[in-house]
């Protein structure tokens, strides 16, 4: 399928740096985590923005979650829960018998309010997500948080695992595998619950963070092409790639300013592609279908995307 540049954009300025995921309610607020903690709300179009509350870790997935509150990714503090209209934060999960969560990343919430949600990294948190990847460490893994509050690992050996996505009628999760520039799909209901298997591959692009729109559809953030130069790095001896990994960020594979957002179908077919360059927006990491519109969230930039569909 053509890659359709970006129409109708606008950015909304979000006083601070590094919406990194969105989450829209039903009045056509926009929430997003910063990297200084807070948790903001946006209205009117950037007419006003609320803090909401202050977490500790840098917030990164978001979704809304009950009547009245947040579930947030905390990276290294874990998914936590943000009451909106007191700022309360509470700990869902911080560690896994007794392994803790060291790059909480995305998640997705059932109707019944089971989380399915991420962790990068087992040895690397997510602000040196390039040592992991140039590792290849394969320690990435997905939860599974059931209302009662147990915590069930349903896969593990990701190499970085990230975005996650839940199916319209909730029959499998589909998870983002950065590194291999893959998604897989994991079925959780039906005769195949408990399997998983290669939802799509090949993709240009790294896959971010995942969410389910409002027209069906699984959208994927795609923040940057694939590095070519990062393959290469990868398949050094592991002395070559320690120095590697020791150099500037500047020296080292790194991202590219080309951005996109791609929509699958229930099958792994590609039914949407927005991609090219923003000016002034880059690291495109976070993405939510509402009602026609595309909102979009950074890693880096101080600003919220918006764009048609």
């Amino acid at each position: 399928m053509t890659i359709t540049s970006f129409t109708g954009t606008q950015l909304i300025p979000v006083n601070g740096t590094g919406p990194e995921d969105v989450v829209v309610d039903d009045d056509g607020q926009v929430y997003a985590g910063l990297d200084d903690g807070r948790i903001i709300r946006v209205a009117g179009g950037g007419n006003r923005i609320d803090t909401v509350a202050r977490v500790a870790g840098r917030p990164l997935g978001i979704e809304l979650y009950g009547a009245d509150e947040l579930l947030v990714c905390a990276s290294d503090h874990g998914l936590l829960a943000v009451t909106i209209r007191t700022g309360e934060v509470r700990t869902l999960v911080d560690s896994v018998a007794g392994s803790r969560i060291l790059g909480c990343n995305n998640a997705a919430v059932g109707a019944d309010g089971t989380v399915f949600f991420s962790d990068s990294s087992q040895r690397f948190p997510i602000p040196d997500f390039r040592s992991d990847m140039i590792e290849r460490t394969g320690t990435g893994r997905v939860f599974r948080r059931d209302p009662d509050g147990t915590v069930t690992e349903v896969a593990g050996g990701l190499q970085f695992a990230n975005g996650v996505a839940l199916a319209p009628d909730e029959s499998f999760v589909v998870i983002a595998e950065t590194t291999t520039c893959r998604l897989h799909r994991l079925w959780i209901a039906g005769d195949r619950a408990g399997q998983r298997e290669v939802f799509a591959e090949g993709l240009s692009g790294y896959p971010d963070n995942a969410s389910t729109g409002s027209d069906g559809l699984i959208w994927v953030a795609i923040p940057s092409p694939a590095v070519p130069a990062l393959p290469l790095v990868q398949r050094m001896p592991a002395a070559a790639r320690s120095l590697v990994r020791r150099l500037p960020t500047s020296l080292q594979p790194s991202p590219g300013r080309e951005v996109g957002a791609v929509a699958f179908d229930a099958t792994g077919g590609v039914v949407r592609r927005r991609g090219g360059t923003v000016e002034g927006f880059t690291m495109l990491t976070g993405v939510r279908e509402q009602g026609g519109t595309l909102y979009c969230g950074s890693l880096t930039e101080g600003a919220i995307l918006t764009t048609d569909r």
